[in-house]
C-alpha cells in the first residue's frame, strides 16, 4: 500500500484528531526522507550533505549558503522549507539542527563580489564555501535547484527545501544566519531598517532609499538601485 493510500485508510478509521496529526507529521517526515533513504540503500554512502541558500533577492546584504549533514533517520517534526515556519519556530529549529548536525558549514559572499560578478556566480561561490567549511567530507550532496563544480557526486532537486529534509535543515540554518546578520547590520544603519526588511524591498526601504541613497551594504548593480545612481549620482551620500 502507497503512503498516500495508508493515510486515507487510517483516516478513514475515525483516527482522533491527535494521532490524525501525528500521522501526518510521520508521512511529511517519510516524504522529506525519500531523497536521503534511497541514497543510503547504495554502498558506500553515509555522510549526506543537503545544500540551500538566503538572500538571491534583496536589494542589500549578502547571499548566505548552508551544507549541514544530519546523522540517518534524524527526525525533527515539522522540519521543512524555511518560508513556511515562523521567525520563532525556525530560531527554535536552528538550535537543534546545530545541536543535532554530524557537521555543517556556512557560506557568505558579500555586495562587494556580487556587485562585481553577479549573484548566480556569487550564489554558487557560496554554496562551494559551505561545503568546504564542513569537518566531515559528504559522500553525496543534495542541492537546491543548482550544481556546484565539486568532486563530490551530487542531485539537484527543484524546490529541494520542500522535498529533503537535509536541504530543508540548510534552508534553515542559512536563513536565520542571513537574518542576524542583516539585524547586526540594522544596528550600524538603522535608517534602513534592515532587522524588519532584511534587505528586501518593502515601502519602507524604497522610502528609506530614496531620502538618504544606497549604502555601503547596497547592492548597486540590483534594480532600481543600479538606476537611482545613474539618475541621481550626485545626491547620494557615499562615495563612488
Amino acid at each position: 500500500m502507497i503512503l498516500k493510500d495508508l493515510v486515507n485508510d487510517i483516516l478513514a478509521n475515525n483516527i482522533d484528531n491527535k494521532n490524525e496529526d501525528e500521522f501526518e507529521i510521520y508521512s511529511n517526515y517519510l516524504e522529506m526522507s525519500a531523497y536521503e533513504n534511497s541514497l543510503y540503500a547504495r554502498c558506500n554512502i553515509r555522510n549526506i550533505a543537503g545544500i540551500d541558500e538566503v538572500g538571491r533577492g534583496p536589494l542589500a546584504g549578502p547571499v548566505v549558503s548552508c551544507a549541514i549533514i544530519l546523522p540517518k533517520g534524524y527526525f525533527l517534526p515539522g522540519l521543512t522549507d524555511s518560508k513556511k515556519i515562523s521567525e520563532k519556530k525556525r530560531d527554535y529549529y536552528y538550535e537543534r539542527l546545530i545541536k543535532d548536525a554530524i557537521s555543517y558549514g556556512i557560506g557568505i559572499v558579500d555586495v562587494s563580489e556580487i556587485d562585481k560578478f553577479n549573484i548566480y556566480s556569487c550564489t554558487k561561490k557560496a554554496m562551494i564555501k559551505a561545503v568546504n567549511n564542513l569537518t566531515k567530507k559528504p559522500d553525496h550532496l543534495l542541492i537546491d535547484a543548482m550544481s556546484l563544480e565539486l568532486n563530490i557526486p551530487q542531485t539537484s532537486i527543484i524546490k529541494g527545501d520542500q522535498k529533503s529534509k537535509s536541504i530543508a535543515a540548510a534552508s534553515i540554518i542559512a536563513k536565520v544566519t542571513r537574518d542576524r546578520y542583516m539585524e547586526k547590520l540594522a544596528e550600524k544603519c538603522p535608517e534602513y531598517h534592515f532587522d524588519k526588511n532584511k534587505g528586501y524591498g518593502t515601502k519602507e526601504h524604497f522610502a528609506a532609499l530614496n531620502e538618504y541613497g544606497p549604502s555601503i551594504y547596497h547592492r548597486k548593480s540590483f534594480s532600481p538601485i543600479k538606476e537611482m545612481i545613474e539618475s541621481n549620482h550626485n545626491l547620494f551620500n557615499i562615495d563612488f
